[in-house]
């Protein structure tokens, strides 16, 4: 597996080994950092990279500082050109994993906005443990983050305080990971992931108001789901107890890609193992992330 060797500080590049921030940073003493997680797909064949749906999680970079008040943020047209020159720098051979923080990298009081700065990592990551087999899921007795105290539709690492928490308590319970639910009792989401279900052969996933991250992978199994169907998943309240009748189950996000959930509080989902429509959807969604079909060339930036 390739190594990263070099990482992107403000622009520059720099040995991966000497990125720095101020420990008494706002980055680091009030965890003022919003982020974005990508994939650059590799193409073999074309000795190139597909990044997945780029322009979108810079979009959401973007609302994310806004909501925490950065004083400035980034034409998206330099950071695009700032991956693109990270992925090349790193001369990977294989499928890239970014990672962009955005921060105030200043020392100053909880309100301050400025200075911003901003980190940019190319690294190799690992199948996702669980992928082919499935994972079991607990609900956790920690609940989500309610929009009104830290909204979690953005990806602010204040947040996964929150969802580390739940983690933590899941593996203490014997469990691959967790499910969250709302400060109301509906299910929310797993910490890193979303969830679909999957009742009555109807896709049902909780709502954007049921304190999720509006997630770009969710989004993209919406519109596969209907590409694929011919028909809407559901996005609704989900009750704790609906989750004891899924035939199927999964997770999904960019880190995660597609899992399959095949039990839940130590009850088999279906059969206990992954189930037929959570398998399409998967293969559809390498399928368009890699390009080997033609749809929806937008999603896919070549560098």
């Amino acid at each position: 597996m390739w190594q990263a060797k070099v990482i992107m500080q403000n622009g520059e590049l720099m040995p991966f080994a000497e990125a720095r921030v101020h420990p008494l940073s706002l980055a680091v003493a009030y965890a003022i950092t919003v982020f974005e997680g990508l994939r650059a797909y590799y193409h073999p064949g074309r000795k190139e990279f597909a990044i997945f749906r780029l322009d979108d999680h810079l979009k959401r970079l973007e609302v994310g500082m806004k909501l925490l008040r950065f004083e400035r943020g980034f034409e998206r047209s330099y950071l695009r050109d700032c991956l693109a020159k990270l992925i090349r720098a790193n001369e990977p051979d294989a499928d890239v994993y970014v990672r962009l923080l955005a921060y105030i990298e200043g020392v100053g009081l909880m309100a301050t906005t400025g200075p911003v700065g901003f980190t940019a990592a190319a690294m190799p990551r690992e199948n996702p443990k669980y992928a082919d087999t499935g994972m079991s899921l607990g609900v956790s007795s920690w609940s989500r983050l309610s929009d009104n105290a830290s909204p979690p539709r953005i990806k602010s690492t204040a947040n996964y305080h929150n969802a580390r928490l739940t983690q933590l308590q899941a593996k203490s319970d014997g469990y691959d990971g967790a499910l969250m639910l709302t400060p109301a009792g509906k299910v929310s989401e797993a910490p890193i992931a979303c969830f679909f279900m999957v009742r009555d052969g109807k896709l049902i996933t909780p709502s954007v108001t049921s304190n999720i991250l509006e997630s770009i992978t969710r989004d993209t199994i919406l519109t596969l789901y209907r590409e694929v169907t011919g028909r809407e998943a559901e996005q609704r309240e989900v009750d704790r107890s609906e989750l004891y009748f899924a035939e199927e189950a999964f997770l999904c996000g960019t880190g995660q890609e597609i899992i399959p959930v095949t039990a839940i509080d130590k009850l088999p989902v279906g059969n206990g193992k992954p189930g037929s429509l959570t398998i399409q959807l998967r293969q559809r969604y390498f399928d368009v992330v890699r390009g080997n079909v033609s749809e929806h060339p937008e999603w896919r930036t070549l560098i």
